[in-house]
């Protein structure tokens, strides 16, 4: 079993490959029961958050680990992934201002994403 630390880094990644930009990773172990990481990024448009959900699921589905759910798809302004340890958080800009989850978990660690 890959532990949750290098399957958020593999999401960071597969979101990079799309172009997701600002992406974030909060180690949410210290600060909530229900997951260990959130990766939050952005897409420019709800096109390209949907395309870069889809590359995540593509992806991860591939090494063994499809979501257990996905919401906001149909939108696109808030693409929710739920992976167990790890829950995707992908934004449009203007959803991501005004959600700010960055700043509602502004306790949780960050953690730098392996994309270069």
């Amino acid at each position: 079993e890959k532990s949750s630390e290098s399957f958020v880094q593999a999401i960071a990644r597969a979101a990079a490959d799309k172009k997701a930009e600002e992406i974030i990773i909060l180690d949410m172990r210290e600060v909530c029961s229900y997951t260990d990481f959130f990766l939050i990024c952005e897409g420019r448009s709800s096109r390209q958050t949907k395309a870069i959900a889809d590359e995540i699921r593509v992806r991860m589905k591939a090494e063994g680990t499809p979501p257990l759910r996905v919401e906001g798809e149909v939108r696109g302004d808030w693409v929710l992934m739920d992976y167990l340890t790890v829950v995707v958080h992908i934004f449009t800009p203007e959803a991501r201002d005004f959600y700010r989850l960055e700043v509602l978990w502004k306790e949780a660690p960050r953690v730098e994403a392996a994309v270069s």
